[in-house]
């Protein structure tokens, strides 16, 4: 008898309630157009925010690093795998952060699930977001402390799980700035005055909102900062990602010096990491240097993204508490999802058709990514397309609310 036998019958039953993936292969870079199976599609299911994943100013940058650095970097960054350009990338990172020091890691996930165990232990106690990111949620389960889930943005329940945690000799509380599902944002004011209120340690993970949001692009943080100053100081630990908006791969942390030197030992997705390819960290300087030089790609990307949010919601749909450049249509069942996103499919739009475990059972989406490089022909488009799907469709993402 075949051990792995079980594997078919699960896999069959992910079949059956439309839950199972398959791996499409596009055949061109990632950008605002893709080709799938040899069907042009205008692609929603990007997290290229910016449009930076194939710039011309990215690809010359990692030509030449890899032209005068290789490819594989052959060891761990403690060893001998760290860069010249992974210590310039790092520097790079922490002025834009406005903080002392970054640490670069292989991947977003990889930040995430790394450094929870080596904040915490079996003495502290963790608050996480009930819909933080499943990399934030593997952390903690990683770390050997006690994990309290708080419901989505409650800052009133987690002020009381906080006024019951005495007992622990570390607090930490974790949060999406922006959550990638929902598109809406944390409630970092209240979340930053309560970890001042009880001396705990406050973790954000811009990844979806490092380039987009803020003045200069560094994310939620500074975006609220602005109107609330004391906030920069209340995050102890900022983390984001290469892998987004600014167009490249890997993700880093940024905080204070002994913050970054405490990560760089403990944290064992990155001592125990191949040191990712310096070519990536040259596309990520060029990319952070193109959000400094062109903010209206950020301001562009909201405008277009805060007027199709209006018009999805003139038509029926609900986009929920959205106030980003990810937009939900709110529709519940998986199979309904996958009809919809097939329908779409055929009318020539790639759209992320999200499904339990990504979101919890009934609360299946249909996710779009809106990017620089969405044209308002594509977007207009896009909504006659979305306009000519039945009415039950429409009523079916209401009530799925």
């Amino acid at each position: 008898m075949d051990p792995l036998i079980w594997i078919d019958e699960q896999l069959n039953q992910l079949s059956q309630s439309d839950l199972l993936r398959e791996l499409p292969v596009p055949l061109c870079a990632a950008g605002a157009t893709v080709e799938i199976d040899g069907q042009q599609l205008v692609n929603f299911a990007s997290n290229d925010y910016l449009g930076l994943a194939a710039d011309e100013r990215l690809v010359a940058a990692a030509t030449d690093a890899c032209r005068q650095q290789g490819i594989g970097r052959g060891a761990s960054p403690l060893i001998c795998g760290r860069a010249e350009m992974h210590a310039a990338l790092e520097k790079r990172l922490a002025q834009f952060e406005q903080t002392e020091a970054a640490l670069l890691f292989p991947t977003g996930f990889a930040v995430n699930a790394g450094i929870i165990p080596a904040l915490v232990n079996e003495d502290d106690a963790i608050y996480s977001d009930a819909k933080n990111h499943a990399s934030i949620v593997d952390g903690c389960r990683l770390a050997s402390a006690e994990t309290h889930i708080y419901p989505h943005g409650d800052t009133e329940s987690l002020a009381r799980l906080l006024q019951d945690s005495n007992q622990f000799r570390r607090r930490l509380i974790v949060t999406d700035s922006l959550f990638s599902m929902d598109g809406d944002l944390a409630p970092l004011v209240e979340l930053g005055n309560l970890a001042e209120r009880h001396d705990a340690m406050l973790m954000v993970d811009e990844a979806h909102a490092t380039g987009v949001f803020g003045t200069h692009g560094r994310g939620v943080v500074e975006h609220l900062t602005e109107q609330h100053p004391r906030l920069h100081d209340q995050v102890h630990v900022r983390v984001g990602t290469l892998s987004k908006a600014l167009g490249a791969a890997g993700g880093f942390v940024c905080g204070s010096t002994s913050l970054v030197g405490w990560l760089a030992n403990r944290a064992r997705t990155y001592v125990f990491s191949t040191a990712h390819p310096a070519a990536t960290s040259a596309a990520a300087i060029a990319a952070l240097e193109i959000v400094a030089e062109q903010p209206d790609r950020r301001k562009n990307l909201l405008e277009k993204s805060a007027s199709l949010r209006s018009q999805l919601n003139k038509m029926g749909w609900n986009t929920g508490k959205s106030a980003s450049q990810i937009i939900p249509l709110l529709v519940g069942s998986a199979s309904e999802t996958m009809r919809l996103a097939k329908t779409l499919r055929e009318a020539g739009f790639w759209v992320g058709a999200i499904r339990p475990p990504s979101v919890p059972e009934g609360e299946s989406l249909l996710r779009l990514g809106l990017t620089a490089g969405h044209t308002d022909t594509m977007i207009a488009e896009f909504v006659a397309a979305l306009g000519r799907l039945d009415h039950q469709s429409k009523h079916a993402s209401v009530v799925a609310s």
